[in-house]
């Protein structure tokens, strides 16, 4: 599954999500100076270990999140597992407009031996014109056993992509792979089919995700699979969502004389889960993790103690089972210390494990006259990771 071993919660059905804001504890949390300074020597994306500092209890920074206009949000990870050698995975019917998939599957066949698939999605034109077809976001990753890096590499893809120049045709009642390099790997047992992809269509659809074996193609496996895999509401989900992206604003500007403070996205409590529907049974599904919604997330910041600010993130649930043992993500971050733009977390190696590791994401100079500036950053839930991933802003002293 996209892991996640927190319980599930409702998402509020409102468009503004509202005041989270949290007390002020006795006492601001603050860094030591042999710490701040190996925050400071340490480079961007790479583990830094700061041992007796990382808590979940640090004072959150209250939020609102708005509803982005974004594209219909499909997701196939329940189950993760494919048993069956043939099957339907997800089926969901889609509306001429933008269209955002996340394919999380694996080769889950071992009785009565383990063999080799194809899993793969295929849409089908269910219009009574030509359906064009134009991708404008594509992140496909080979399957693999390192779901870690799929997940870590796939958020790197889609934040990087441009939209394709390629506009693919299909005819009325017709299917083709999405993915046409998707179409093409082999997945071994145990082997993880990970793709991100959001694409133009012009014509109402049906988007289909199925195992078949190595020799049919896709477009024929299709129409002969007639076993669709119940749906059960585990692991991440499966369905079609309402939201695929937010706009998170703080409500307050942070000030490094306040200390140590911290976001929570994705825990289902503050940030509640993403409901959707399930196509094929009309069930109400949940996105246990929001995985795959994208936050856009601005924060004012100002600094009256002439401090600068880090941002870190870690893996603040290593504990919780043997899933937990390890987090990596990918994040688009604002200008600081360190140029603009997508970094891997970690850069210097796959995952970090637990306390007292945690991973520098940015670190925001000061301004000479202490004036308000504006952090952004652009985090999704990290794919393969427990959840929450928390996002910590310590004062350094930069001098």
């Amino acid at each position: 599954m996209i892991k996640n071993v927190l319980k599930h919660a409702g998402c509020l059905p409102l468009l503004l999500i509202g005041s989270l804001a949290t007390t002020l504890p006795a006492q601001a949390q603050e860094i030591s100076p042999d710490l701040s300074k190996r925050i400071l020597a340490t480079a961007q994306g790479n583990i830094v270990e700061l041992p007796g500092l990382l808590t979940e209890k640090f004072q959150q920074i209250g939020y609102r999140k708005i509803v982005l206009p974004g594209p219909q949000y499909l997701i196939s990870d329940d189950p993760e597992y494919i048993r069956v050698p043939e099957a339907i995975a997800l089926r969901e019917a889609v509306e001429p407009g933008t269209v955002r998939l996340y394919v999380y599957n694996v080769n889950g066949v071992k009785e009565p031996a383990k063999i080799e698939t194809r899993i793969a999605a295929v849409i089908k034109n269910t219009g009574k014109g030509d359906m064009r077809l134009k991708m404008l976001k594509y992140s496909s990753q080979k399957p693999t056993t390192n779901y870690f890096q799929a997940g870590k590499q796939g958020l790197a893809d889609f934040f990087a992509a441009t939209p394709q120049t390629t506009v693919r045709i299909i005819k009325p009642g017709k299917s083709i792979a999405i993915d046409p390099a998707q179409e093409k790997y082999v997945a071994k047992y145990d082997e993880l089919v990970h793709g991100f992809y959001e694409f133009l269509i012009d014509q109402p659809g049906e988007i289909s995700v199925l195992q078949t074996d190595t020799k049919t193609p896709v477009t024929v496996a299709v129409d002969r699979i007639k076993t669709i895999l119940p749906f059960k509401g585990n692991n991440a989900g499966r369905g079609t969502f309402g939201v695929s992206n937010y706009s998170v604003l703080t409500q307050e500007t942070l000030d490094t004389k306040n200390g140590i403070r911290q976001i929570i996205m994705a825990d289902g409590n503050i940030d509640p889960w993403v409901m959707g529907k399930e196509y094929t049974s009309g069930q109400v599904a949940g996105l246990a993790g929001n995985y795959g919604v994208m936050y856009q997330v601005e924060m004012k910041w100002k600094s009256t103690d002439g401090r600068g600010l880090a941002l870190v993130t870690w893996n603040s649930r290593a504990d919780n089972g043997q899933w937990c043992g390890g987090m990596a993500n990918t994040m688009v971050v604002s200008k600081g210390k360190f140029k603009e733009g997508i970094i891997q977390l970690p850069a210097d190696r796959l995952i970090t494990k637990k306390n007292p590791e945690a991973i520098l994401v940015q670190v925001f100079p000061p301004a000479a006259n202490g004036e308000e500036q504006t952090i952004r950053f652009t985090y999704s839930p990290p794919g393969a990771s427990c959840l929450p991933t928390p996002l910590v802003f310590i004062p350094v002293d930069m001098k």
